[in-house]
């Protein structure tokens, strides 16, 4: 990164490595005033398979439409030996380090405070038409002020509302999108056609997650995390949800 990094950025050191790239801190030399942490994201343009990376450029697409205190902020983006390096503001911590800060829990005026600024960003992206459909504690940074923003946009999908049922019938999205133990119970039983609810839910898991200190459905298959959301919610019913039973793979996990 030293080689293709513009002069203004001094990198320090790797902070973060994923599916999707590498994050490096660096200090920005060119900012106003005191030198500015930023972190930068390497990212590739192509899979390993050599087909165009999708996540890339719909994380990239996303973050340039949103502005918004509690979604992250791309502040530029310059081209890098394997693709792109995207450059944000640099948060010293995830919601998923400050959980498991065991020697200082979080205060239910924190968990409140947290929560209201994770569903003020989610209804923002809501309204945009944009479903994230990997909110988790991970993907959730805490600034030096104690303020949450919304990252890691690679699995993000705009979705469209639909008004009749012959418009849903076309709209068909993946269900293995979000982490496990976040993911609502319809894409557990491979629902194709769902909408921002699924963000919902996980920040439901998160919500209880910060109260409880310990994750809510932490279950280690697909079958485990159903299992584990019925006994804690109970059975689901047709009454309640009508469409349950034409989920394609409910007639397999029972």
């Amino acid at each position: 990164m030293d080689d293709y990094a513009p002069s203004r950025y001094k990198v320090l050191c790797k902070i973060g490595e994923g599916v999707h790239g590498v994050v490096m801190k660096a200090i920005d030399l060119a900012s106003p005033g005191a030198n500015k942490l930023v972190a930068i994201k390497k990212v590739s343009l192509r899979t390993k398979h050599g087909s165009i990376a999708t996540h890339t450029l719909r994380e990239i697409k996303v973050l340039q439409h949103c502005d918004h205190e509690n979604i992250l902020t791309l502040l530029t983006i310059y081209p890098d030996l394997n693709g792109l390096a995207l450059v944000f503001d640099f948060m010293p911590q995830t919601l998923q380090s400050r959980l498991k800060d065991e020697g200082n829990p979080m205060s239910r005026q924190e968990v409140k405070s947290c929560t209201r600024m994770l569903l003020k960003g989610l209804s923002y992206l809501h309204e945009k038409g944009i479903m994230h459909r990997d909110i988790k504690p991970a993907n959730l940074l805490i600034d030096d002020s104690g303020r949450l923003k919304i990252a890691d946009f690679g699995l993000a999908r705009l979705f469209i509302a639909l008004k009749t049922a012959e418009d849903e019938a076309g709209v068909c999205f993946s269900p293995q999108v979000a982490s496990r133990w976040y993911r609502a119970p319809e894409l557990l039983w491979g629902s194709q056609r769902y909408g921002p609810p699924v963000d919902m839910w996980a920040v439901g898991c998160v919500f209880a997650e910060m109260l409880r200190g310990v994750p809510l459905f932490p279950g280690n298959t697909d079958i485990e995390q159903l299992a584990l959301v019925v006994r804690t919610l109970g059975t689901p019913h047709s009454a309640e949800w009508p469409e349950i039973h034409q989920l394609p793979d409910f007639n397999k996990i029972r």
